[in-house]
């Protein structure tokens, strides 16, 4: 059996990559090797906005849609330095209008995630990835991995077959078959050595009812550890308990036993499992966050979870996953049309090893910034100590900033899957100092490429890696491309900021696309993204009057919970 990619694991990473390669350069004969039979159970349910964008580039949101699962509007907090709840929005003011469903990616569902039920999700792409053509093998796990140093060499099938592939692609989650075949080494960068427990459960109330079948996933701190809640259809839901390692085992409880007294001590939780039934599926996981030292070489490359895993604390896993799988695909493609091997390779590691290490390190500032997690003191004291972090909130910024907050996948300024806004207002709630941008104080900008050297950049786009324009210095890229490449060439026409942007607008419109507040706010961002990273200097040029750099108070998107207000046929029993 010969392919010209061979993917091991049928989850999201492997039926993203699948149905990439196909769609876009359909010639390739790929095979899928998945050791369980679908439907099958798995953790990892919450999703970011992002996801809907690559699930509609794959052809596959609509149905996804039509499964019918919760739509996540966002998510309520019990963390920070306060026990009241808060609100994390994608809408504004976390509005979601009644809507037929299922709908259409458009309007207010560009801003929307899903809450899904992985048995049925999973099953969705992995027949999508079959019907554009991959060979799907279901309960055909890899028994062995053939080597030449470290290069792949065959697959030995569970069923005694062998496989050979022009390229290997590792999509097999935790176990990582072909990852931990070749001794690929991994960093552990985080302090924290967390364990998780979960079930899931039926009839337990949704917290909230927005909109048609809109719903906010709930996170509750306790003072050992954190809860999840994510409703994934109308009866079931996944509820899961996370904690240090160290403490679990200092308990002496068995992981049941310490998983239902978490939930019990949670009020709000208590309250909306009051008649709950619990489905038996207990299961107990490590928890700890890691990259690969290298997720491409040779003949293979890691996607997902075999690449590196980021603390579930910011439901970016699936994030994860999906991205790289994506650009996976992407590479593959253009290795086939004779691309640079050693530049898409290298292209490849980096921009991901970046993507999992700000996820890494903005989850351990979450812990951090936990007051009511007595148990995680010595952790997060230990990050702490390392990162300056007891100090100031430009401290922490320089810190969960590591490598750079311009934003590769948009091309605009955040971190992770974040943006500078949402940042902001999740550091007033964290953080005792008073939040400003960093552009706020100038009136205008100049370009700064002192000690950067100009550097072959890439572009995902629609099954191509281009080569792009950029910069790079001290870690940290310039990509010339998107939001960016205007901002900057905004500047270098004026350096005084309002000129600047008089600018942009205009050449958003000679390209006839709007520039409405929504694209004003991301610039904002992408300016501080910059000046942030280095790229721009602040200056203070005579007859303006500085930017205002205050973050102001009663966000949109993130403020203090309001559930109160909803209709009382729209929240659960107790809630509000």
């Amino acid at each position: 059996m010969h392919y010209d990619v061979a993917i091991v694991g049928g989850g999201p990473g492997g039926s993203t990559c699948a149905t990439f390669l196909k769609q876009y350069c359909p010639e390739l004969s790929v095979a899928v090797f998945e050791r369980e039979t679908f439907p099958r159970d798995h953790v990892g349910e919450s999703q970011l906005p992002y996801i809907s964008y690559i699930l509609d580039e794959m052809k596959v949101w609509d149905k996804v849609e039509a499964a019918g699962f919760p739509v996540k509007i966002g998510a309520t907090y019990r963390w920070g330095k306060t026990s009241d709840l808060w609100d994390f929005n994608f809408t504004p003011n976390g509005e979601f209008q009644d809507e037929e469903r299922p709908a259409k990616f458009a309007g207010q569902r560009l801003r929307t995630a899903f809450q899904v039920d992985r048995a049925v999700y999973d099953k969705i792409l992995l027949d999508h990835a079959r019907e554009l053509g991959a060979e799907v093998f279901e309960g055909t796990g890899v028994a062995s991995v053939g080597k030449k140093g470290r290069e792949i060499a065959y697959l030995k099938l569970g069923n005694g077959e062998q496989v050979t592939a022009d390229m290997y692609i590792d999509a097999s989650g935790n176990a990582a078959a072909l990852r931990r075949a070749l001794g690929v080494p991994v960093e552990e960068p985080s302090a924290l050595k967390n364990v998780a427990f979960y079930d899931y459960w039926q009839n337990a109330e949704w917290a909230v009812k927005l909109g048609v079948g809109g719903t906010r996933i709930q996170i509750m701190s306790l003072g050992y550890g954190w809860i999840w809640f994510i409703p994934l259809g109308p009866t079931r839901t996944s509820i899961g308990f996370v904690c240090p390692a160290e403490y679990y085992k200092s308990t002496g409880l068995r992981p049941e036993e310490l998983y239902l007294r978490a939930l019990a001590e949670e009020p709000r939780i208590s309250q909306l499992m009051a008649d709950a039934t619990c489905e038996g599926h207990f299961t107990a996981t490590k928890d700890w966050s890691f990259i690969s030292e290298t997720m491409a070489e040779e003949n293979w490359m890691l996607v997902g979870e075999a690449a590196g895993f980021a603390d579930p604390i910011l439901s970016a896993g699936l994030t994860l996953t999906h991205a790289s799988a994506r650009e996976a695909a992407f590479t593959v493609i253009e290795l086939a049309k004779g691309g640079d091997r050693d530049w898409l390779f290298e292209q490849y590691t980096g921009r991901n090893r970046r993507r999992v290490g700000q996820h890494i390190r903005f989850a351990d500032y979450w812990y951090r910034a936990n007051a009511h997690f007595s148990e995680l003191k010595e952790f997060t004291s230990r990050i702490a100590a390392e990162a300056g972090m007891e100090l100031d909130a430009d401290k922490a910024f320089q810190w969960i900033g590591t490598g750079g907050f311009v934003d590769e996948d948009m091309y605009a300024g955040g971190l992770g899957s974040y943006s500078f806004f949402a940042i902001h207002e999740i550091n007033r709630w964290f953080l005792d100092d008073k939040v400003q941008t960093a552009y706020g104080g100038f009136n205008g900008f100049e370009l700064d490429l002192r000690r950067a050297v100009p550097v072959a950049m890439p572009s995902y786009e629609k099954g191509r890696v281009l080569r792009v324009d950029g910069w790079s210095r001290n870690n940290k890229v310039l990509p010339m491309v998107g939001m960016v490449r205007r901002v900057v060439e905004a500047f270098q026409t004026d350096k005084a900021a309002f000129k600047a942007l008089s600018h942009l607008a205009a050449g958003f419109r000679r390209d006839n696309m709007d520039f409405n507040s929504d694209i004003l706010s991301k610039a904002m961002e992408t300016v501080e993204a910059l000046v942030r990273d280095g790229w721009l200097k602040g200056l203070l040029l005579p007859g303006a009057e500085p930017l205002d750099g205050t973050v102001v108070e009663g966000s949109l998107f993130i403020h203090a919970n309001r559930d109160a207000e909803l209709p009382a046929d729209r929240r659960g029993t107790g809630v509000g």
